[in-house]
């Protein structure tokens, strides 16, 4: 059983698979979504705030799994999955008008391009449109960084 976040809960469905990992050995573990349990809870975080969560019931595909009740593992759902897909850190995104926007390397130059995402996560989101591999973003733009402005460093 694992529990996530309701907004995360609509996403995932039976027979998604699931990988384990970092729960004591060194292989990842795989398992599928048996169910989504229909009811949230509520439970506080390590912050402080309440948050609405779901249940996700899985199974083990490998057998005999030397996991009980109440270990800790990390379980990542996979919701989405490509191959050959260009992605772009979160920290290198920001909104500009209705569109997100990076700052790219140009010449030396800070350059503003409007680009269009495909799914994301908490950590990376996939370019659709506006980016080509290999191209330069900045990460984490502060107020300093601003189009035409000369870049330094690597």
């Amino acid at each position: 059983m694992i529990d996530i976040l309701s907004t995360d809960a609509v996403r995932v469905s039976p027979q998604i698979p699931i990988r384990v990992e970092r729960w004591g050995g060194d292989e990842t573990l795989t398992a599928t979504v048996r169910r989504v349990e229909p009811a949230a809870f509520t439970e506080v975080s390590a912050l402080g705030v309440d948050e609405q969560r779901v249940n996700v019931i899985a199974d083990f595909t490998q057998a005999n799994v030397p996991l009980g009740d109440g270990f800790r593992v990390e379980a990542q759902i996979i919701v989405w999955e490509a191959a050959d897909v260009l992605k772009i850190p979160i920290s290198a995104l920001f909104r500009c008008e209705q569109d997100w926007c990076t700052f790219v390397n140009d010449q030396g130059r800070v350059a503003q391009r409007p680009i269009t995402l495909g799914p994301r996560s908490d950590f990376e989101a996939v370019v659709e449109a506006g980016l080509t591999a290999g191209e330069q973003v900045i990460l984490y733009p502060g107020e300093q960084i601003d189009v035409g402005v000369r870049i330094v460093g690597r």
